[in-house]
């Protein structure tokens, strides 16, 4: 191992230190995802296979290349990755209430003076809208925070 550490460091780099630079760039990518590393990891295996083809290719070569793939597949990438974004089916993630509006619940607290309590699931909102009391049902017709807007369903 000490071997393969001095001839790397010597500029001797083979085909399977890229490819492990790859695999440890993808790895990294998805213990700390933002979509960086892994056009990075893209990058250093293009270089190795790369060596593969050609393995008289010079290390300052190798590493001008990588530099190169890295700058313009990160470039391109985030490019793409705006024009087409990730679609997921929790498109209200972090803005659960949203999802909320137009649902019909039932009131746990009476709304008294504006204000009252909705449980959804197993959760208590605090709710606003006119007096109604504990038991009935309301719709939610907005989110401001964490309170519901609610009226009588």
């Amino acid at each position: 191992m000490g071997e393969e550490i001095t001839a790397f460091l010597q500029g001797n780099v083979e085909f399977w230190h890229w490819w492990v630079l790859a695999v440890l760039l993808i790895l990294l990518e998805v213990l700390a995802p933002g979509t960086f590393f892994l056009w990075l990891g893209i990058a250093a295996a293009v270089v190795g296979l790369l060596l593969v083809i050609m393995p008289d290719l010079g290390w300052q070569l190798q590493v001008l290349i990588f530099v190169i793939l890295a700058s313009v597949s990160v470039f391109a990438g985030r490019a793409w990755l705006k024009r087409h974004p990730i679609k997921t089916d929790d498109s209200g993630l972090n803005r659960r209430g949203e999802a909320l509006i137009g649902q019909v619940y039932v009131l746990a607290e009476a709304i008294h003076t504006g204000r009252g309590a909705v449980r959804v699931a197993d959760t208590v909102w605090r709710a606003e809208g006119p007096d109604l009391p504990k038991g009935s049902r309301v719709r939610v017709v907005a989110v401001q925070g964490t309170t519901l807007k609610v009226e009588a369903a």
